[in-house]
């Protein structure tokens, strides 16, 4: 089946949020740790406990919510307490077995240390925000209980991480968007299904960076370093006017109400420990950098912020408070715009006033796959959406993928990192759909239909893998990318949001502007450059270089997932460049393995994009897992899991018949990836 393109037209109280003890557990009984979580947060301590089956009948009725239906207890209340107490005891001795279980796994070679950070399950009944930052999660909250929309609360979750993840995401970089608007059905359509009884139109706004209109394909022959620091690597931004749009067609609340709760952090807040951690990986350049040194290093020590240190952003605080009086053009025009761009060009760039006067977002359909009998919604090219329904589709061509215990298999591991080898080599294909002829387009379009997935399949070895990269197919070399920040969101009307914005390289181009405050992304460095091929034997893609207004390759797949009756089940994205669609799709298998969504999170991950010809396994995978895969002769490299390549924020409603089934309402569960100390917030 081609892939289809769908019609566009700190926790408060009442949030549960529940620590997950030995979230780096390599050998968990799935559904045992569905059962430690549950165990763990008192209803009481939601004002909702008390809810009635009229009360959430009633609003079925008028909205879908994340609610269930009450359910006729089938045992005595004395019974049930009494089979209670025998199952927490249950449950306490199996997690004492599990937690010596860990120790003991620990002490394998390949396991490495712990976790920096450690997982949360946020748990709530209305609505719940995942970003990669838990003082943006309770922004994004606070919105909601303010009755703002999801998209709302990703809007002020978006400005919170450009704030305090700057090494990330901001306004100087841009992004995608996926959002689920629910609305009632038609006749038509209940006729045409009988099983869905909920409707939504899904829309995605594209806001990713563009070349500058000086671009040429061959800027960076003989510097390609230049693509990656310096003004001549700066895309222009988009993510300002991504999110603008967004609020124009979704939003409720004032779009100053989003801005304010950032311009505060800006004016000042504190160093978190991620931010501590990259400073020291990546920001010795600030040390002797007069644009960054006043923002990041302490004036007394002459070193650089540690944390729990105060930081301020006065320039970048001053450009808010202009966004939320005068919206974008506060950016895009005027004194700010022309800052922005005398540093660009004085570090060599080429950015013009004309190039962001010039810049359109794009709002479009999604594509369309399916995911066993749930729905999929995830962006078009240039982004890897197209890549992820792929892959999906060519897992699900094994029956027996959701066994039990076929995720200890190692020759489930190795059918997986098989599938990422062929997806790595159809993502050659993918370029900027407005520069692409009718037959690249039609290529794109058929990544994941029937025919091609059945060929990936056929070429499958359950016995070995193979070391000829032509094997696989790929067309092109295209650039490995990097950086990136993943938040979703969901409301008690069940609109979702899925949204990814990225300055690509930490701390993007390296380029500050002190007067805006606004650190400029070096997405040019996603961009191809004509020349020799690689060591392989492959050329850069041509789908891939640069020209004026183009957009370049991205490995982003921000996805919402709705049940067969069409209901909200899922909106997840991630960060970590050529990881993210891989890292996706890992974390919907552990889902289906009966995982919590924390649990499915934080669980260690594998990794092949073809080049480099070898695996990569976070330290914690399974001996099994690795043994299965060297067996079969894959080459391994080992990474500790605490250096966060990618990581992945994810909300989740469950459907009637999963693990809490007999509940009075549908929960809403929310988890951020604490590889980079996220923290979801649900209420």
């Amino acid at each position: 089946m081609s892939l289809r393109r769908t019609a566009s037209s700190t926790p408060e109280r009442e949030s549960t949020t529940t620590a997950v003890a030995g979230a780096d557990s390599s050998e968990r009984t799935p559904l045992l740790s569905e059962q430690v979580r549950q165990a763990g947060p008192s209803s009481s301590s939601s004002p909702l406990a008390a809810t009635t089956a009229a009360d959430s009948s009633r609003r079925h009725r008028s909205r879908e919510h994340c609610q269930r239906r009450a359910t006729k207890p089938l045992l005595p209340k004395a019974i049930v307490r009494g089979l209670g107490v025998l199952l927490a005891l249950l449950v306490i001795a199996l997690f004492a077995a599990i937690v010596v279980q860990e120790i003991k796994d620990r002490r394998d070679p390949r396991f490495g240390k712990g976790r920096n950070y450690p997982a949360v399950l946020a748990h709530g009944t209305h609505g719940a925000v995942a970003a990669e930052s838990h003082r943006c999660s309770q922004i994004g909250v606070d919105v909601l209980k303010q009755n703002g929309t999801a998209v709302d609360a990703a809007i002020a979750a978006t400005f919170c991480t450009g704030v305090v993840n700057m090494f990330s995401s901001g306004l100087g970089g841009g992004g995608f968007m996926t959002v689920r608007v629910p609305r009632k059905c038609t006749e038509a359509e209940k006729r045409r299904n009988k099983q869905k009884r909920y409707c939504s139109d899904k829309h995605v706004i594209d806001f990713r960076e563009t070349a500058p209109a000086a671009s040429h394909s061959r800027m960076f022959e003989g510097d390609p370093m230049a693509a990656r620091i310096g003004g001549l690597s700066v895309g222009v931004p988009g993510e300002l006017l991504g999110i603008e749009e967004a609020h124009r067609r979704w939003g409720k609340l004032s779009w100053s109400r989003l801005v304010e709760p950032s311009i505060k952090l800006a004016e000042s807040t504190y160093v978190s420990r991620e931010l501590d951690r990259r400073l020291k990986m990546f920001g010795t350049f600030m040390l002797t950098d007069p644009d960054w040194a006043p923002t990041f290093v302490n004036a007394d020590t002459g070193t650089l912020l540690r944390a729990g240190d105060t930081i301020r952003r006065p320039g970048l605080a001053n450009l808010l408070r202009a966004v939320a009086s005068q919206g974008s053009k506060a950016l895009y025009e005027g004194p700010f715009a022309k800052s922005i761009v005398d540093k660009v060009q004085e570090k060599g760039g080429i950015l013009t006033l004309e190039d962001l006067a010039s810049y359109k977002i794009r709002v479009l359909e999604p594509v369309e796959g399916t995911w066993y009998n749930r729905s999929i919604f995830t962006t078009p090219a240039p982004t890897s959406g197209p890549v992820l329904i792929s892959l999906l589709k060519v897992l699900s061509t094994y029956p027996d993928w959701n066994e039990p215990g076929s995720y200890m298999s190692g020759l489930t591991a190795h059918r997986f990192i098989e599938a990422m080898k062929f997806t790595s080599g159809q993502r050659t294909h993918i370029g900027d759909p407005a520069f692409l002829n009718k037959s690249a387009l039609d290529a794109i379009d058929e990544l994941a239909s029937e025919p091609a997935v059945n060929h990936m399949r056929s070429k499958i070895d359950d016995e070995r893998t193979h070391d000829e990269i032509d094997y696989y197919e790929p067309l092109f070399d295209v650039r490995d990318s990097h950086g990136t920040m993943h938040l979703s969101t969901v409301d008690e009307s069940g609109m979702a949001v899925a949204l990814t914005s990225t300055v690509n390289l930490i701390f993007g181009s390296q380029v500050l502007d002190p007067v805006s405050g606004v650190i400029l992304n070096d997405e040019m460095d996603d961009s191809s450059t004509p020349g020799v091929p690689n060591a392989f034997g492959l050329f850069p893609s041509p789908f891939n270089y640069p020209e004026p207004g183009k957009r370049p390759l991205s490995s982003t797949a921000p996805a919402i997932i709705e049940h067969a009756d069409g209901s909200f089940y899922l909106a997840i994205g991630g960060a970590g460049g050529s990881r993210i669609y891989g890292s996706i799709a890992q974390v919907l298998l552990n889902l289906d393995w009966g995982y919590t969504l924390s649990d499915a999170i934080e669980r260690p991950r594998i990794h092949h994009q073809l080049l480099p010809h070898q695996v990569s396994a976070e330290t914690t995978t399974e001996p099994s897992r690795l043994d299965g895969l060297t067996d079969r002769g894959h080459e391994l490299e080992v990474l500790d899991i605490n250096l966060a390549v990618a990581e992945v924020q994810a909300v989740m409603c469950l459907a009637d018949g999963g693990p809490l089934q007999g509940r009075r309402r549908r929960d809403v569960w929310a988890a951020s990836d604490s590889r980079k100390e996220g923290v979801a917030v649900a209420y």
